[in-house]
């Protein structure tokens, strides 16, 4: 089951739950002068945490990395299709909105996104 690479720039590595090493598909696009982080599962290609367990921790070593301001960003979570006969498996978007307390996230809420409201946050930056 691999993630195809129309998902994402490139690959990011990360601290997951327990400093284990952990990996996700990254893409940063800018639309409407805000920067949109968009991060992919990568399933069986993930040795660690998943981007779901570890979503404050990842935006901010994302932020970090990328010398992002947590609050001028627009946080996407995706599960990509993987042709998998398996629904769990098809193509899913969550924007993640979080609280930015001492310059840090916490609190994630998710909210799933159309096909409509994904093409408004990224505009023409197909996937």
């Amino acid at each position: 089951m691999k993630v195809s690479d129309k998902y994402y720039d490139e690959i990011f590595d990360f601290l997951g739950q327990w400093d284990v090493p952990s990996k996700c598909g990254l893409k940063i696009i800018t639309h409407k002068n805000k920067k949109v982080v968009i991060v992919t599962e990568l399933y069986q290609d993930n040795p660690g945490t998943s981007i779901t367990y570890n979503g404050p921790s990842l935006a901010m070593q994302i932020c970090k990395a990328k010398n992002l301001l947590p609050q001028e960003i627009t946080y996407i979570e995706c599960n990509p299709d993987t042709n998998s006969k398996l629904s769990f498996y098809d193509e899913e978007f969550f924007q993640v909105i979080f609280d930015i307390e001492n310059n840090q996230f916490t609190n994630p809420t998710y909210q799933q996104l159309t096909t409509k409201e994904i093409k408004e946050i990224i505009g023409n930056n197909l996937l």
